[in-house]
């Protein structure tokens, strides 16, 4: 019985170990090297994306050069492909996401959710000569959405947005064929061939459409209403609940002195910052 109290006791201060060692992991790495590497987007604009210098540029970048500033550390980039991003298991190679991530059920099993910084609502976006006037006008159409998205999730009547108060999903439309891809501005350069010579309609972020027609796509966006409207969360690998907080009390600093909405405005031409 001792032997096994031994054991007992030893096996104890092992996890206590061991739990001790992940403990402020990330967090300080970070305040060590005076330097935090965030994983995102480099082909998302306006939110995330290289400039005509080669260099990142956007609203996801300036969100976290702001929350590097406000460490006091620098700041570079990565840009993961998707999975990789919001699938965790990142092994130190990134310590937070900033990539207009959805929180789903799904990936709180994988990411921590630092806290959300903004909110984006889904419009159903359509060739500028098309007859559809309404959601229902797409019925048995085309639809195209990025792959490995909410978007798609939406249209494929999957989607478990993981977030308090917000009102439930409804699904309004039974496309005849979804067709996925790669990027976010894919499925806008298949759409503005025409109506219906390649996709009916998109269904994407209302920021990413407005920049599409902004820069000269021949587009426009069905009025009345969105398909869904999800939060948008900052992310980190579930190794530091210590590190999580430190950022989420940030963003809600961010979120409280104006910042946040500074920022949507600034690259949207709207606050997107309020729920």
């Amino acid at each position: 019985m001792k032997k096994l109290f031994a054991h007992l006791a030893l096996g104890i201060a092992a996890l206590a170990l061991v739990n001790t060692a992940h403990a402020g992991e990330t967090l300080n790495r970070v305040m060590e090297k005076k330097a935090m590497v965030v994983a995102t987007n480099s082909g998302w604009p306006p939110q995330s994306y290289l400039d005509d210098n080669n260099e990142m540029v956007g609203f996801d970048i300036d969100v976290s050069r702001e929350i590097a500033k406000r460490l006091g550390v620098e700041v570079s980039f990565e840009t993961p492909d998707w999975a990789t991003l919001t699938g965790g298991r990142w092994q130190g190679r990134y310590d937070i996401g900033v990539g207009s991530v959805t929180p789903t059920k799904p990936r709180a099993q994988v990411i921590d959710f630092a806290g959300v910084y903004y909110y984006s609502p889904y419009v159903y976006v359509v060739h500028k000569d098309s007859e559809a006037k309404t959601v229902t006008d797409l019925n048995g159409k085309i639809i195209g959405v990025e792959t490995a998205t909410t978007s798609e999730d939406f249209i494929r009547r999957q989607l478990q947005i993981d977030a308090p108060g917000l009102p439930p999903i409804e699904y309004k439309i039974e496309p005849g064929e979804i067709r996925t891809f790669a990027d976010s501005m894919l499925p806008f350069d298949d759409l503005r061939l025409g109506a219906g010579v390649r996709l009916d309609a998109v269904i994407a972020p209302e920021q990413t459409a407005q920049n599409a027609i902004k820069n000269g796509y021949p587009l426009r966006v069905l009025d009345g209403e969105y398909a869904f409207k999800e939060p948008l969360v900052v992310i980190g690998e579930k190794v530091d609940p210590e590190w999580t907080a430190k950022v989420g009390g940030i963003i809600t600093e961010m979120k409280k002195d104006g910042t946040l909405a500074t920022l949507t405005t600034k690259w949207y031409g709207k606050d997107y910052a309020a729920d």
